[in-house]
Formats: C-alpha cells, structure tokens, sequence
C-alpha cells in the first residue's frame, strides 16, 4: 500500500483524485481493523474515561488525580475518585500539523500520509451516535493569496492573505467527516513551519464544553513552544498526541556523503555518514530530543502514540486503542 498512499503532491485534479482514492482504501482498512474495538457501547471518551460524573471508588494508582472527589474523600477518610461515565455525543477537536517537515520519508510511507492515516482513524473512532469532528489545520509559516475582497474607499480592492492555520468547523455524522478528511488531504504543504504552539493554543479558544483533543504532529518545533498550550489543554480536555517519525530522523545510514535538503528554509547540507562518531552523536541527540518530546507529553497529562513511517501504523493504533480500553477497565486513563 505504501506506494500508492503517497500524497505528497497534491493538487489539481490528479492531486485530487489520488487524495480520494488513499482516503476511500485508508477508510476501509480502519473499518476492516478497527471497528471490532468499539463494539457496542463504549466506555467513554477517546482515549480518557467520559465526562459525565458517576459513581465514586477509592483511589488506586495511577488514577488521574484530577478527578478526586474531595467530599468523598473528606467523609470516608480515604482517597475517592470520582468516575465518568461518556456523554451520548461528544466533540473531538483535531490539531494536524501540516509543516513542510512532514512532506518526508524514506521508508513505506510519508510523515504527510501518516497524518491523514491517523485523522482517519480518529473520525472512524469518534464519529457516530451524533458526535462532531472538527479540526485546525496549520501549513507552514508562509501566506497564500486569497482572492480579492473589496473594499468601499478610494484605495479599491485590497488583498489579503490566507492565515497559516485553518479552522474546519466541528459537524456530526460520517458525511460530514469525510468531507473534512478530504478538505485535509487537499491542504497543500508550503514552505515554512507552523507555529505548533499557535496551532494546539487554538483548540482552547472558543472554550467549549470538555471533549477530546488529538494533536497530530512530528514535534520537532522546540518543545517550550508548545509544552504550556498542550498542558493548558489538558486541564479541560482529553489530549491525545500523535507523533509521526521517520526512522531517519532516529538514526543515520552510513550510506557515505549524503546531501540532505531542510524542507522548512530549503538550506542544504553535506554530511559524511561514513563518521561513525558523527552516527553516534546524532542518534544521542535524536535520543535526546524525543525523550523531551515524551516528557512534555506526559506531564501533560495527554496520552502519546508513536506512530512511524516504516512500521504497520494500524497495527501500533490497535494496540493503542486496546490499551487504553484495558486501561480503563482497570481504572486508569493514562
């Protein structure tokens, strides 16, 4: 499937029409895969355990501290949680990172693929029984011409330029959702990195009432960037980071001189694979940086897949949905 799901061109109509077909085989393969998971009546929202108050328990580890129930706890002496049960329509918000970083890949997929891979899978999970899907869509730091709106002064028409992260209103039903899946394969990736910290901020503003939201993205923008907003978000929301990789992005090859391309200022750089010193230190500082990346994640309290771009990515998103099911069973959320 690899070479046939590869979106990175889009635009016009053949860009149109391959975006159509990786979508249409996408849906089937997260139907065929996925849809025994949620069998039924579910538990709660995804990936957290609801939003409707329930019944309380005591306090076991591991359990998510901000749902103690402090009244409970203040009778009984003992440390209560109280549990959630989930809302009949719930409201998912996506963030999906569209940085020219994302436009790359050297094994079976792009990062770009993985994305919308990883928002289809999303609107499968949560759109049904009326829940709405809706997301921001950044694409890099440089503006498109919109067409022109008049102006009533002598200056005449004015232009202004497109901003570098779309909102795509939130909307019920599975119609609906795969026509924001197609507005999302049709964004074209310019040049330039979005801001990720602008990008995740914009899912809490308006406020609106507690839902899930699913930041998809690399994170390779410097995480005090976006560390604070992704934290501000999970005071009210259930998070879900999805993180994309490519596994050259871990490692080198030794593969001799290789020139490499930085998708986001188009500056070129030689390097000498055959260093095995340089080999080492940049698997130590890519070591470095995702274990930033995951600690920022966690003390966000969001819950973290990896998802990369030599690996079967439905299989990693079984097993995390799986897991997190378990989790709940269990009485933990994270």
């Amino acid at each position: 499937m690899g070479g046939s799901a590869r979106t990175a061109a889009l635009g016009g109509e053949a860009g149109t029409t391959r975006a159509e077909a990786v979508l249409s085989r996408l849906q089937l393969l997260v139907t065929r895969k996925l849809d025994g998971l949620l069998q039924g009546d579910y538990a709660g929202l995804l990936p957290g355990p609801g939003s409707e108050a329930g019944e309380s328990r005591e306090y076991r580890p591991g359990d998510d501290v901000r749902r103690m129930d402090w009244p409970v706890t203040a009778r009984t002496t003992m440390p209560h949680v109280r549990r959630t049960v989930a809302d009949r329509e719930l409201e998912t918000w996506m963030a999906i990172d569209l940085s020219a970083s994302l436009d790359f890949g050297t094994a079976q997929w792009l990062k770009s693929d993985l994305v919308l891979a990883a928002a289809t899978a999303m609107a499968h999970l949560t759109v049904r029984g009326g829940n709405r899907i809706g997301a921001v869509v950044g694409t890099g730091s440089l503006a498109e011409t919109k067409p022109r709106r008049w102006r009533r002064d002598k200056a005449g028409p004015a232009e202004t330029v497109a901003p570098s992260v779309v909102r795509m209103p939130a909307r019920p039903g599975r119609k609906e959702a795969q026509g924001l899946l197609r507005a999302i394969a049709g964004t074209r990736i310019r040049p330039g990195r979005t801001d990720l910290g602008e990008l995740i901020d914009k899912l809490n503003r308006p406020p609106r009432r507690r839902g899930v939201a699913v930041v998809i993205s690399d994170f390779m923008a410097p995480v005090e960037g976006w560390s604070r907003p992704i934290r501000k978000l999970g005071v009210r929301h259930d998070v879900l980071a999805i993180e994309i990789v490519d596994p050259r992005e871990l490692e080198l090859p030794d593969v001799g001189v290789l020139t490499l391309a930085d998708p986001e200022t188009g500056a070129l750089h030689e390097v000498q694979t055959a260093d095995e010193n340089l080999r080492r230190r940049y698997a130590e500082a890519a070591a470095e940086q995702r274990g930033a990346i995951a600690g920022a994640l966690r003390a966000a309290g969001a819950a973290h897949l990896r998802l990369r771009t030599d690996t079967d990515w439905l299989l990693d998103m079984v097993r995390f949905v799986a897991a997190q099911r378990h989790a709940r069973t269990r009485g933990t959320t994270r």
